[in-house]
């Protein structure tokens, strides 16, 4: 623990994956999203909203099993109050469409077990309330950044935006506040913690998210 109040986990280093077969995509995935997926990918969390404009969502975790995929649970969800876009911008209050590597991790409270570097720091923390009246205390006990313009292998909290800042960051996943967000995906608290404990990165894992319509595309 350092002076700042600051511990990084870190993990051992990445192995090479076995090579993987052939395999179609989950449900709820069009041709233009599944190209966008790394061909190493074993791991893949397709969030998908209601519809363009709204901020409700579910999440499920699937997993590569041979030449297959094996769903988990689908968990409710929230993103961004106004829905999601394809072009995000600072400010817009939607969740950026795509597809997008998920390597590292963070909170304030201790690491729950995950296999991500860890960062564990006071300065994840949320103050006031959401855009319904929710505390947002809490809100970051445990996060995962989606690598949305933001360096990969650095702390959720880098502030580096290699798109220029006028597109946003500091998209997340993180604990559900029980209303929407101003960019991120919001999970319940246990479905954060089993999905940090799930997370592999010898498993290339991923998100695909956005809308029903973008992602069939």
């Amino acid at each position: 623990m350092s002076a700042g109040g600051r511990s990084m986990t870190m993990r051992t280093p990445r192995r090479t994956p076995p090579p993987l077969a052939p395999a179609p995509p989950p449900p709820g995935l069009g041709l233009r999203t599944w190209a966008e997926v790394p061909r190493l990918c074993g791991q893949l969390l397709v969030v998908t909203g209601r519809d363009r404009n709204a901020p409700v969502a579910t999440a499920v975790l699937y997993e590569r099993a041979g030449a297959g995929w094996r769903a988990g649970a689908s968990r409710p969800a929230h993103n961004a109050l106004n829905g999601w876009t394809d072009h995000h911008r600072e400010g817009d209050l939607r969740s950026p469409i795509g597809v997008y590597t998920l390597t590292d991790a963070g909170g304030r409270l201790p690491d729950p077990g995950t296999r991500l570097p860890y960062d564990r720091s006071a300065e994840f923390t949320a103050g006031g309330t959401g855009f319904e009246g929710e505390p947002l205390s809490g809100s970051f006990d445990y996060v995962v950044a989606i690598d949305y313009n933001r360096r990969s292998g650095t702390s959720p909290l880098d502030r580096a935006r290699p798109l220029g800042p006028d597109r946003g960051g500091g998209i997340w996943l993180h604990v559900d506040h029980g209303g929407p967000t101003r960019g991120c995906v919001s999970l319940g608290e246990g479905p954060m913690k089993e999905l940090l404990r799930a997370l592999d990165p010898a498993r290339e894992p991923v998100v695909a998210m956005g809308d029903p319509a973008s992602l069939e595309r």
